[in-house]
């Protein structure tokens, strides 16, 4: 079969045999207080499928207790997990945390020397950072930082979605305690 579509939809099988959906994420933290102040991740998936139509999914959660790194990284696990097959992705946060773990290769140099940084202490956030890399496993992505709170349509709309569910009452917000952690991936999204 040639690469050329021979008229098949993304979900056909024959057009899942050569071609990856190209998916655009953006995702934001925040946190109040931090460190140990309620927070909230935003996150932004978007699809444009072969007849033009966007298809766009948001995602939000909030934590009693947490932090803006914590926050970051859980918006973009969160929205990785969200994809069924692997897929080519552009990813944009205002996280420099994040970004540079990738495009700057730290990642490699934690795993590498056994989660310890180069100053030889542990890796803070390191089960998040296990997590990521899974969820990242299966794809291609480009990582982008893109400047926070300087007009960015989806970042802005990010860093809502994340400042809105930190903001939210404390019975709705969950507990950053590794545990529910585990339980917001299999029933929230």
């Amino acid at each position: 079969m040639s690469s050329q579509n021979q008229g098949y939809g993304p979900c056909h099988p024959e057009f899942q045999k050569w071609s990856k959906m190209k998916i655009e994420i953006y995702t934001d933290g925040a946190a109040r207080g931090n460190p140990d102040g309620p927070g909230g991740f935003g996150a932004i998936l978007r699809y444009i499928d072969p007849k033009g139509e966007v298809h766009k999914k948001e995602l939000s959660a909030g934590f009693d207790k947490t932090t803006n790194n914590r926050m970051e990284l859980l918006g973009v696990i969160i929205a990785l997990e969200q994809l069924r097959k692997p897929c080519d992705v552009d990813l944009y946060s205002d996280s420099k945390y994040v970004i540079s773990a990738f495009n700057e290769h730290w990642l490699d140099g934690w795993v590498r020397n056994g989660w310890k940084t180069s100053s030889k202490s542990p890796v803070k956030n390191r089960e998040l950072w296990e997590r990521l890399l899974l969820a990242a496993g299966p794809h291609h992505i480009i990582w982008h930082w893109v400047k926070g709170h300087n007009g960015h349509t989806e970042n802005e709309r990010c860093d809502e979605l994340a400042t809105t569910a930190a903001d939210a009452p404390a019975t709705e917000l969950y507990h950053d305690d590794g545990t529910d952690l585990k339980k917001i991936l299999k029933k929230d999204f």
